[in-house]
């Protein structure tokens, strides 16, 4: 037999994790006990369902029922617009990041075009200026690799001395005398 303890640990955990996210609202899914049972859904789909509910209460004429509806509409109507002037001001603090790190890329890119600018231009490649070359000397720390080794060629194998032959036009080799 199981036990329950362990089962409502974990049920517990489960509830309390999702009242502790503080992800995304806007598309989180609650389960609301009103008074006519439970609502469950995203909060617009909640506020519209509340909503409707309070305009069935105020056709059956029930004032009290239609203020507890909209009482419960306002407050998930209140955690929608928190949540979206939260994620407004995440996304105002995401672009002005954007903005300083593009404008810190244009000051690098028009710095770097005043450098090469500041450098004489020469229409004549010969008559640029040219960098200094040292001539190679036998002993360079330089590692040789296979690229600059010359390739060795294989010799061909000396031909093999071919034995005479007899003029008869047999190809049978000759008796030992």
């Amino acid at each position: 037999m199981k036990s329950t303890r362990s089962r409502n640990r974990s049920k517990n955990n489960r509830n309390r994790n999702n009242n502790n996210q503080g992800g995304n609202v806007v598309n989180r899914v609650f389960d609301s006990s009103g008074p006519e049972g439970k609502v469950r859904g995203t909060p617009s789909q909640v506020i519209e369902k509340y909503n409707q509910l309070a305009r069935d209460a105020q056709l059956s004429n029930d004032r009290v029922a239609m203020e507890n509806f909209q009482q419960h509409a306002e407050h998930y109507l209140r955690l929608l617009s928190t949540a979206q002037r939260e994620m407004d001001a995440k996304r105002e603090e995401q672009e002005r990041q954007n903005r300083e790190r593009q404008a810190e890329r244009d000051r690098e890119r028009t710095e770097r075009q005043e450098r090469e600018s500041s450098q004489p231009v020469v229409d004549d490649p010969a008559q640029a200026p040219q960098p200094d070359v040292q001539e190679a000397e036998a002993d360079t720390n330089l590692v040789d690799t296979p690229e600059s080794k010359p390739k060795r060629t294989r010799r061909k194998p000396k031909p093999k001395p071919q034995e005479p032959v007899a003029k008869g036009g047999d190809d049978q080799p000759e008796a030992a005398e």
